[in-house]
Parts: structure tokens; C-alpha cells; sequence
């Protein structure tokens, strides 16, 4: 009750600051990761309160200086027939909310302290919280950079502490957006760029996200590592190379339950904007799974074209995925393909089919329908790629084991998502989908039921 009174109080609060502010605040967009925001260009221009919030300056030459900034997202989800049926929960609706502020120092041009706190509430879902719904109070970032070298077109920063990971498209390592609770990670990194070639390597910790204040844990082993490079082709496109390596004591797969140390090696080419879009992806992973050895794969087409001088600027797009999974328990051989530390809702916002084992073709369309309503149609076809391995949520984990049938086709996803932006500090994301059930749910769920999924989401950055 008292979860539900705060909502309903900070949501008035939210919508008045909507309408009080929207025309005045000063223009600003705004980062993924907030830590790659840079307001250093308003040294000179502090000249009101929203200015010096972003820059405020700790000595007269002005290389000293914080900026704070933070958010406030609220979500209304509601889920019919979760997991086709099989939990028998019907209708579950419930609320999300999620609060961040986060402070940035710098100390001259070479040392800088970035630190974000986070508050992640769930209230109302009938089966409890999932691990992506609730984390009431967590140091979601705190670390330390070091510039070794600063120039203007090259530059190696150190990285040391807590910290949030996004690469790519998400595919491998991501912060998570979608989803209430975002994913960090304890370790360093570092960071060399020079003109249109960036390159990262990390090595990492991954953290445990807990529901309760400041009780995320630190796994205290090495358990994610790599490096990821992007090299900037002007008219061309980018190009992402990259190696990925993790180690996990306990993995859950169809095959079973072992440790695990599982390398990926891939690449991905692409380019957004108008016109002409592509994104074509392709990874390989091998390892160790107990006395298993790892050869599982993934490849990606996504294809499309801009019409920017068209009425509503209509993007059309087709894509393909082919995502491995294990043809045999029994001949020493994991294939199914781990997606790591993926986004949430790669393939929409249903709960219930994840990376794993998964061949989809996947149309869609989007259309600006006005400068600040955007609309976006999907259909996604589902089907397994081996038919001795189940079904996996978005997370990678073990949704519903699938040797039992032989049965290929999951189902049909059709999704309808709007975003409304009101200016750059305030947006209204709204999405229905229909999962209609294949014949594969039909053989392994008694009495398998399509499922219906709604979500309306406010959010605030400032």
C-alpha cells in the first residue's frame, strides 16, 4: 500500500514538472550510459540553474568542476498468460519505478570520479519479483578514470571500479535498458582511441543483483573478459571485432547443469541513418561445459532502407536470425549458444523466448508520424534450431526444456510500440504484443494458452 501510494505520488509529481518545464528546460540529449555525457562545453555559459547543475565549477580556471544528472522512469505492465499458461497466474498486472542520480567530478583534464546511485521497485506482480524487476537501493556505478594520454585525436583512459558495460547491439553485453534493474559489473577497463579506431579491453567481475539496499555483491573471481573494437568507415559503414570471455560455476542448459568457461569470437558490420541500413552480425563460442566442449554459433542479417524524403519517413526492414542450439546430450558436444550478459526483449518485450536455439525471421516497419510520435510494427516468426533443446528467456536462461517433442515451430510474436517525445527530457513509450502459440507450446504445455502483453512507461532525464 504504501509502495503504491509513492508511486501514485511521484508520478502527479513527474507529470507537473512535465507540463511546468517542458518548453523552458535548454536543449540536451542525452547517453545510454550517462558517463559518456560531456558538459564541458557549458564552462562558459553557466548563466542558469539548469546550466550550472550540468557544470558547476570548483576553482576559477574552471578544470575543476561536477555535473549531476539523474532519472525517473515509471512502468504499468500488464501480462496475460505468461509463459503460455503454464503458471496458471491469468491476468498479472503490476507497476515498476526507477530512480538514479548520479554525480560527475572532474579534476583537471586527466583524472575524473563518476559515481550513480540507483533505486529499482516493483510493486504488485502476483508471482513475485523477477531478478530484472526490483533492486530498492544499489551503487549502480562508482569509479575512477585516468587519461594516460589526452590529446585531441588520440586518447588512453584506465578505468578502475564498479561500472556499467554496453557494446554493439547488445547481443553479447549489455546494461540491460529495457528491464527495470540494469546489469554492472566490478573491474577495469581500459580505453584507447585514435580517429575512427576505438578499442576496449575489460576484465571483470560480474555483480549479484539482489532486491534489498546496498546488498548487490561483488563475485570476488574473474568471470568476464575480453576486448571489443569498433573502426569507423566514413560512407561505409562500422565495423565491431571482438573476443568475449566468461566463467560461470554453475550454467543451466537443457544439457545440464556444470561450470562453465566459454569464449566468444565475432564481428559485426553495419550502418544506421538514411537510406541503405544494415547490421549483419556473426559470433562463434568454444570452451568447456564439466567434460562438455563448447562449439555453438550465431549469425544475424538485419536489412533495410530510410526513406527520409518520404511522408512519415517509413523505414522498412527484414531480419534473420539463426541461433544454435544442442542437436545431443550424449556426444560430449554442448552447441546451444550462450548470449552472455544480453539485453532484455532483443526480440520484443515478451518474457518468454530468449537467444538461445532460435531461428526467427522477423519483418518490420516504422514510421514517424509526426516529429514526435514515432510507431514501430513487428512479426516475428519462432521457430527452434535443434530439436533436442528447449526454449530460453531473454536472459539466456532455461525457460522450458524442449527433448521431449518434435515439434519445431514456438510461435508468432505481432508488436505494436509507440514513443511519444515530448522534448529530450521527458518521453512516453507504449507496446502491445500478441504471442500466438506454435505447435511446439501446444505439445510440451497442457492446454497451452496464447499470451497478451501491455506496457505504458513515463520516463525523466535530466
Amino acid at each position: 500500500m504504501l509502495r503504491s501510494a509513492h508511486y501514485i505520488w511521484s508520478l502527479k509529481t513527474v507529470i507537473f514538472l512535465l507540463f511546468l518545464f517542458s518548453e523552458n528546460l535548454s536543449a540536451q540529449s542525452f547517453k545510454l550510459l550517462r558517463y559518456d555525457e560531456n558538459y564541458e562545453y557549458l564552462k562558459d555559459s553557466s548563466d542558469t540553474f539548469y546550466n550550472r547543475v550540468k557544470f558547476l565549477p570548483l576553482n576559477e580556471k574552471k578544470d575543476n568542476y561536477l555535473s549531476f544528472g539523474g532519472e525517473a522512469r515509471y512502468e504499468y505492465v500488464d501480462f496475460n498468460n505468461e509463459d503460455w499458461g503454464r503458471l496458471d497466474i491469468g491476468h498479472n498486472n503490476f507497476f515498476l519505478q526507477r530512480y538514479d542520480l548520479h554525480a560527475d567530478m572532474h579534476l583537471g583534464e586527466n583524472i575524473r570520479v563518476f559515481s550513480q546511485i540507483r533505486s529499482a521497485l516493483q510493486n504488485g506482480r502476483k508471482n513475485g519479483s523477477r531478478g530484472i524487476d526490483e533492486d530498492q537501493l544499489s551503487i549502480q556505478n562508482l569509479f575512477i578514470d585516468i587519461n594516460l594520454i589526452n590529446k585531441t585525436a588520440q586518447k588512453l583512459t584506465f578505468r578502475l571500479g564498479r561500472q556499467e558495460l554496453d557494446y554493439g547491439s547488445g547481443r553479447l553485453i549489455s546494461v540491460r535498458e529495457g528491464p527495470n534493474a540494469r546489469l554492472s559489473f566490478t573491474g577495469a577497463k581500459i580505453m584507447y582511441s585514435h580517429k575512427n579506431v576505438f578499442v576496449d579491453a575489460f576484465a571483470m567481475m560480474a555483480d549479484s543483483i539482489n532486491a534489498g539496499i546496498f546488498d548487490n555483491r561483488i563475485s570476488k573471481q574473474l568471470n568476464l573478459w575480453g576486448a571489443y573494437s569498433k573502426i569507423i568507415f566514413p560512407q561505409a559503414g562500422n565495423l565491431d571485432l571482438y573476443y568475449i570471455g566468461i566463467r560461470r560455476d554453475e550454467s543451466v542448459f537443457e544439457a545440464g547443469v556444470a561450470k562453465e568457461k566459454r569464449h566468444t569470437i565475432g564481428g559485426r558490420f553495419w550502418k544506421y541513418g538514411g537510406g541503405l541500413i544494415y547490421n549483419l552480425e556473426a559470433a562463434y563460442q568454444f570452451g568447456s561445459f564439466g567434460d562438455q566442449h563448447i562449439s555453438a554459433w550465431t549469425g544475424s542479417v538485419d536489412i533495410g532502407y530510410l526513406f527520409e524524403n518520404v511522408r512519415f519517413r517509413p523505414s522498412i526492414n527484414l531480419r534473420n536470425d539463426y541461433i544454435s542450439g544442442d542437436h545431443s546430450k550424449d556426444d560430449g558436444k554442448l552447441q546451444t549458444f550462450n548470449p552472455l550478459y544480453p539485453k532484455g526483449g532483443y526480440f520484443g518485450f515478451s518474457p518468454q523466448i530468449g537467444p538461445v536455439n532460435l531461428i526467427d525471421i522477423h519483418p518490420y516497419i516504422t514510421l514517424d508520424l509526426t516529429s514526435k510520435l514515432r510507431m514501430q510494427m513487428d512479426v516475428v516468426f519462432n521457430w527452434r534450431y535443434a530439436l533436442q533443446d528447449g526454449v530460453y528467456r531473454p536472459s539466456g536462461v532455461l525457460n522450458r526444456p524442449g527433448s521431449s517433442s518434435d515439434k519445431r515451430y514456438i510461435g508468432t510474436a505481432y508488436l505494436t510500440n509507440f514513443t511519444y517525445s515530448f522534448n529530450r527530457y521527458f518521453s512516453l513509450v507504449s507496446g502491445i504484443q500478441y504471442f500466438r502459440k506454435g505447435a511446439f507450446i501446444e505439445d510440451i504445455i497442457p492446454d497451452a494458452k496464447s499470451g497478451v502483453f501491455y506496457n505504458i512507461r513515463l520516463g525523466f532525464k535530466f
